[in-house]
Order: C-alpha cells, then sequence, then structure tokens
C-alpha cells in the first residue's frame, strides 16, 4: 500500500486549533495513524530535573496528530489534494494528485 503522507512532505491542517496551516511534515507514525508537523500541536511540558546535568524548565514540542486532519499540498498546483496511486512500468508505484493529475 503506497503511503498517502510522506515524510517532508507539506500537508495543510484540515482541523483543530490549527486549522489553515501549512507546514512540514517531520515524522510519519503508520501503527498509529498519527503524523508529527512542524510547529503543529505544540503543548507546554514542565520537565523536572532527574539527573546532574540536565535542566528543569518549561519546554514547548509538537505532539503528533491524527493523520485524517491533515491533506498533502500538491507542489504543482499549491493546493492540497487527495492522492491516487498509479503504477508504471516495472511495478513502480506513484502519488498522483487528484486535481492535476501531476506526480508527487
Amino acid at each position: 500500500m503506497l503511503a498517502r503522507v510522506k515524510k517532508n512532505d507539506t500537508v495543510m491542517i484540515l482541523s483543530g486549533k490549527d486549522n489553515g496551516k501549512i507546514s512540514t511534515v517531520i515524522s510519519v507514525y503508520p501503527k498509529d495513524d498519527k503524523v508529527l508537523v512542524k510547529d503543529v500541536g505544540v503543548v507546554t511540558r514542565h520537565i523536572k530535573q532527574t539527573q546532574r546535568g540536565k535542566k528543569s524548565g518549561i519546554v514547548k514540542e509538537e505532539r503528533p496528530i491524527p493523520l485524517a486532519k491533515v491533506m498533502p499540498v500538491c507542489p504543482a498546483c499549491k493546493k492540497p489534494c487527495r492522492i491516487q496511486a498509479k503504477t508504471l512500468d516495472e511495478n513502480n508505484k506513484v502519488r498522483i494528485c487528484n486535481r492535476c493529475k501531476e506526480a508527487f
């Protein structure tokens, strides 16, 4: 099966507090159907000092969001689109934009 979203893809957030933001994918967790997107889903954590040398403080970090809440942005038409999978010669699969029919 071909992945709809891959690492370093540009995606648009469909819902939530970051609705409408366009950013890049840091990593994908296919078993959990989640994706980590740069500057999206940022939470504040209060870190306690556990060892010498490790500092305590308040840290902001991204948390994974559900894969269903993101839609890939086509590099050709610059619009969010659905993805089709097409098999080329020698069984190579390619992701294709459903709007402009260009390959990713």
